[in-house]
C-alpha cells in the first residue's frame, strides 16, 4: 500500500533521512522507532508531502505521491501529529469535521461521523463537540487529533506519537481500540514512536531508524530475539525488562523488582 524508495531529506548540511526504503502492506501497522532526531517525523511528513523529499519516491496504492497535488493527497490520508495542531477558532466538532467538509460530505453525515469518532476516543459528544481547543487538556486535545485523522474514512493513516500525552489507562484503552478499528476497516498505518513498549505492543513490524538510516526492519519477535546491532538491542531491552519483571511477580508475588 505504501512504498518508500531511497527517500532522502537534507536540511542544509544536515542529512535528516538517508536513502530510506521500506514497504507497508495493506492493513499493516508499521512502527517507525528510534531516538529523538533519528528522522521518524520527517519521514512521516514526506509520505504526505508536508515535507518534500530531497530525493527518492513515495507511492501509495501504486501512485507516486509527487504526481498528486499536495492538498488533494492529504485529504486522502489521515494524519495525527505530535503538536496536535487543532484550529483554535473552531470548536471540537468543526475540527474533527474539517476533512469531511473538504470532501463535500453533507451536514448530517458529518455530524454522525463526528459523534461516532468522539465516542471512539472516549469524549462524550454532548459535552465536547461545542468546546474550543483551549478549554481541553493536552490529552483531550490529542484524542480530538486522533478523531480528526480518522474522520475522512482514509485507507492510510499516519500517526506521530498519538498517545504521548495520555495517562496510562486511557493510553492502553485507545491503543487497543486503534487495533480494533484498523482490523475492522483494513487501515494501513504508519506509526511513529520512541516508546519501545508501545512499538512492540502495536507493530506488526518495526523499522528502527538511527541517524536517518534504517538499521533493522522486522517483527517485534525478530527484533527482540535477533537485534541487528547494539543500538537495536538497547532499544529492545526496555520491553524485555518490563516483561521479565511482570513474569517474576506473577510467578512469585513476594519477588522484588
Amino acid at each position: 500500500m505504501i512504498e518508500v524508495r531511497e527517500l532522502t531529506r537534507r536540511f542544509g548540511a544536515t542529512l535528516a533521512v538517508d536513502r530510506l526504503s521500506f514497504d507497508v502492506a495493506r492493513g499493516e501497522l508499521l512502527v517507525l522507532l528510534g531516538r529523538s532526531g533519528c528522522g521518524k517525523t520527517t519521514t512521516l511528513k514526506m509520505v504526505n508531502r508536508l515535507v518534500e523529499p530531497s530525493a527518492g519516491v513515495v507511492r501509495i496504492g501504486g501512485e507516486e505521491t509527487a504526481r498528486v497535488p499536495g492538498h488533494l493527497l492529504r485529504r486522502r490520508i489521515g494524519y495525527c501529529f505530535q503538536q496536535v495542531g487543532l484550529f483554535p477558532h473552531l470548536c471540537v466538532a468543526e475540527n474533527v469535521g474539517v476533512t469531511p467538509t473538504l470532501l463535500g460530505w453533507d451536514a448530517g453525515r458529518i455530524r454522525r461521523r463526528v459523534d461516532e469518532l468522539l465516542e471512539l476516543v472516549e469524549l462524550d459528544p454532548a459535552r465536547f463537540r461545542e468546546r474550543r481547543p483551549d478549554s481541553l487538556s493536552g490529552g483531550q486535545q490529542q484524542r480530538v487529533g486522533l478523531a480528526r485523522a480518522l474522520a475522512g474514512e482514509p485507507e492510510v493513516v499516519l500517526l506521530d506519537e498519538p498517545f504521548g500525552a495520555l495517562d496510562p489507562l486511557t493510553r492502553d484503552r485507545l491503543q487497543r481500540r486503534l487495533q480494533e478499528i484498523r482490523a475492522q476497516l483494513g487501515l494501513t498505518v504508519l506509526f511513529v514512536t520512541h516508546d519501545m513498549v508501545e512499538a512492540v505492543l502495536l507493530g506488526d513490524r518495526i523499522a528502527v531508524l538511527e541517524a536517518g538510516a534504517l538499521v533493522q526492519l522486522g517483527t517485534p519477535r525478530e527484533l527482540l530475539r535477533r537485534p541487528a546491532n547494539e543500538a537495536v538491542a538497547e532499544l529492545m531491552a526496555t520491553p524485555r525488562r518490563h516483561a521479565e519483571v511482570v513474569a517474576r511477580f506473577l510467578a512469585d508475588p513476594d519477588a522484588s523488582p
